[in-house]
């Protein structure tokens, strides 16, 4: 059964009780007050009966209370305690019982019953040592109570009927985005098409929808970050390996017969070139890697004291550094997070700052709170900066300026420490050192003290 379906049969479900309730209700107050006033009209009337004291007389000379003539409307009769009629109207007898006696006896000061046999309302009442007897018929009663009942019947059908109406007009309008997102999932399903959907309000539905449609502009987003990083990767290993296969199908040429040698000089600057080829493309692997293990979701992360980090990432650099120099000064700042990733990061500022430094260079490196919960660690080079033009985009995957092309490195790196940053709730920035080089800065969060309650 359809949701549609489903609503329209609860909204009629819900009125259908509702007017159930309210017809049984409606029906049982009316039937009650009806039949309270049958047997209060007979009450009054047997009441003005016995205490009245006129007398009137027929044309033949019989003398009879003249109280009976007001009960025209009603079966009426005098019984002794033996059951014998004193005084009555032929063929509007009422039905007399052992309860009519027992107030003739006396033994009752009244009774007040129906009879099924004649469906009818009885009463008695003591009349001058004897028993009035009353009786109404219940079939106009009843009758009253059937065309009641009949038009509950039909007012509650109707509303039924008209509630299942609206139930259902209500479900199809309400139900309008849900289909439209069946829609959109089936269409991305079967052709992988991204594009957003209508929405319309602001309800809960129309929220669905907008989320929906960020859900998808997510899914397109990294997809064309996924295409981007296959066609930046293929690029980039496009030159190493070119220039790998040529030096490779030259020695092999050189190695055939009848082929011109090659001397040693040129077998040697080849093998030299095809071992730095391999370094790089081992290198941009290793990043690809690296880059892809940073994307993947952060779990357990544990207290990192972010100057034994420095100092490690420090020694490592320095092992490769040359003749360059480094001047630290670090102040203590802890914070939660992966020891390895942000180490890999650091080490990636630190060899961008190498590899753009002239020879006896200066690598300034700092790391200082800012004081509104966040340290900056900076890392300020010596060599021939950053052109303005390139600092929107010295943290993208694979982007390397022109200066960057002719020197080894796979546009990576930075792009590895701009996401272990937002990974760890920070940022990065790219500016010029006041010795006129590139500086790097990263802006995490934490504390200067350690702590077990850090967030």
């Amino acid at each position: 059964m359809s949701l549609r379906v489903r609503v329209t049969w609860l909204a009629a479900s819900c009125v259908a009780g509702a007017v159930a309730l309210v017809s049984l209700g409606a029906y049982l107050t009316v039937r009650q007050n009806l039949y309270d006033q049958i047997d209060t009209s007979l009450a009054q009337k047997a009441e003005t009966t016995v205490r009245s004291d006129a007398v009137a007389e027929t044309a033949s000379g019989t003398r009879f209370p003249a109280a009976f003539l007001s009960l025209t409307d009603v079966q009426f009769a005098v019984v002794d305690d033996d059951g014998d009629l004193l005084l009555s109207v032929p063929r509007h007898i009422p039905p007399i019982g052992p309860r009519e006696l027992a107030v003739a006896t006396g033994e009752v000061p009244n009774s007040l019953r129906t009879d099924g046999k004649t469906d009818s309302r009885v009463y008695a009442v003591p009349y001058h040592g004897n028993a009035l007897v009353l009786a109404q018929s219940l079939q106009p009663t009843k009758a009253q109570l059937a065309d009641l009942a009949l038009v509950l019947f039909l007012i509650g059908g109707a509303g039924v009927v008209v509630a299942a109406a609206a139930g259902t007009a209500v479900a199809r309008t309400g139900l309008r985005p849900v289909q439209r997102l069946t829609r959109a999932t089936e269409r991305v399903t079967h052709t992988g098409d991204l594009r957003p959907i209508q929405v319309d309000g602001d309800d809960e539905l129309a929220r669905l929808s907008h989320s929906f449609n960020q859900m998808l502009a997510a899914v397109a987003y990294a997809q064309d970050r996924q295409r981007k990083l296959v066609a930046d990767a293929g690029h980039e290993l496009r030159t190493p390996l070119t220039s790998l296969r040529t030096n490779l199908e030259l020695l092999l040429a050189a190695e055939a017969p009848n082929a011109p040698t090659l001397s040693d000089e040129d077998k040697k600057e080849i093998h030299a070139d095809v071992h730095a080829q391999l370094d790089e493309l081992t290198q941009l692997i290793g990043d690809l890697v690296e880059l892809a293990r940073e994307d993947a979701p952060h779990i357990d992360p544990q207290q990192v004291d972010m100057v034994e980090v420095i100092e490690q990432a420090l020694a490592r650099a320095r092992r490769r550094a040359g003749h360059v120099n480094f001047e630290v000064d670090l102040h203590p700042w802890y914070l939660l997070g992966e020891p390895v990733a942000l180490e890999r990061a650091v080490l990636n500022l630190l060899d961008n700052a190498v590899k753009f430094s002239p020879p006896d260079g200066i690598i300034r490196v700092d790391l200082r709170p800012d004081g509104d919960g966040f340290a900056f660690l900076q890392v300020a080079d010596a060599g021939p900066g950053i052109n303005d033009a390139d600092l929107p985009y010295v943290f993208d995957r694979f982007y390397r300026s022109d200066e960057a092309r002719t020197l080894p490195g796979s546009g990576l790196g930075l792009a590895i420490v701009k996401s272990a940053a937002e990974r760890h709730g920070g940022s990065v920035y790219a500016g010029r050192s006041a010795d006129g080089g590139a500086l790097m800065a990263i802006r995490l969060p934490g504390r200067p003290e350690a702590s077990t309650s850090l967030s």
